[in-house]
C-alpha cells in the first residue's frame, strides 16, 4: 500500500480533504513529512489549503442538501454536536467560519454554515483564510524546528 507522503502533493491534497470531511484524520503528519522532505513550503501550504477548503465545501453541501439526517448518521456527530454548532453559528454568524479549522468544531462549523444557507463566496473567503492561516503557521512552526 502506498502512503500519502510517497505521493507528495497528492498525498498532501488527500489527507487535508479528508480531515475536513467524514473521518478522523489529520494532515499534519503529511505536511510535516513533505516540509522536512525535498518540498517547498509554498505549494505544500497551497496544496493543503485547497484540499482542506474543498473539504469543508463538502460538508457545506451536506448542510445544503442532508441537514440533520446525513449530518447525524454519516458524520458520526450527535445531535447535541450539530445544536452546539448551529448555536455558536447563531450568535457569532458566519464570522465563525475563521475557525473552521479547529478540530471537533470545524466540521460542524461549516455544515451548520450549509445549513444556514450562507452565502458560498463569504464561505469560501472565511473558511479558506482560516484553514489558510493555520497551515501557514504550522509550516512556519515545523520549519523552525
Amino acid at each position: 500500500m502506498i502512503s500519502l507522503t510517497a505521493l507528495g502533493l497528492w498525498g498532501m491534497f488527500f489527507s487535508a480533504f479528508l480531515a475536513a470531511t467524514i473521518l478522523p484524520l489529520g494532515s499534519e503528519v503529511v505536511l510535516t513529512a513533505l516540509l522536512l522532505g525535498d518540498y517547498s513550503p509554498g505549494p505544500v501550504v497551497l496544496v493543503a489549503t485547497v484540499g482542506n477548503v474543498l473539504g469543508a465545501v463538502t460538508n457545506y453541501a451536506l448542510g445544503i442538501w442532508g441537514r440533520r439526517f446525513i449530518f447525524a448518521r454519516w458524520m458520526e456527530h450527535s445531535r447535541d454536536s450539530l445544536d452546539a454548532a448551529l448555536d455558536r453559528f447563531r450568535r457569532w454568524g458566519s464570522w465563525s467560519l475563521l475557525l473552521a479549522w479547529v478540530p471537533i468544531i470545524g466540521d460542524p462549523l461549516t455544515v451548520a454554515a450549509g445549513m444556514a444557507r450562507v452565502g458560498m463566496v463569504r464561505f469560501l473567503i472565511l473558511v479558506t483564510l482560516g484553514k489558510g492561516l493555520r497551515y501557514i503557521v504550522l509550516a512556519q512552526g515545523i520549519l523552525a524546528f
